[in-house]
């Protein structure tokens, strides 16, 4: 049995890579169930400030494709933004984080937010040697 029922990870998974995998397959191994919050093209655009590859519509489709993932759907910035109503739209029991946000002022309100209604949150580690701005840069030099 399972760790967790419900997990809900979320990310734009753009120019898919081994370490979003990593990401995917570690987050499946701790729970029955695994959702997978698609951040949509405006996210992109708006706050990370970059242009996606690969549209919406594909990322949500290739994530729906593995294997280890039960359901990807597109997220807008406010689910994104705020776990609470990522919480409310898909009921999960853990939410899947990189290890990157732990101890920052965003994670630990979340951390007490979840707290109160019996949420766990996991820190994962990224794979080191890869990433979709690592990816961008190789192609752009080549």
């Amino acid at each position: 049995m399972k760790k967790y029922k419900i997990g809900y990870t979320v990310g734009v998974f753009d120019l898919f890579h081994t370490g979003h995998l990593n990401l995917l397959e570690r987050c499946k191994e701790q729970c029955e169930y695994l959702i997978v919050g698609i951040c949509d093209d405006n996210y992109v655009r708006d706050i990370k400030h970059k242009e996606p590859i690969i549209n919406q519509e594909d990322r949500v489709r290739l994530i729906n494709a593995l294997k280890c993932v039960d359901r990807a759907e597109l997220v807008d910035y406010k689910i994104t933004d705020d776990k609470m109503l990522a919480l409310d739209k898909f009921g999960f029991d853990v939410l899947f984080s990189g290890d990157d946000w732990k101890g920052t002022e965003r994670y630990n309100r979340t951390e007490e937010q979840f707290a109160k209604v019996g949420v766990s949150i996991e820190y994962l580690p990224y794979t080191q040697g890869i990433s979709t701005s690592d990816l961008k840069n190789k192609i752009k030099n080549y």
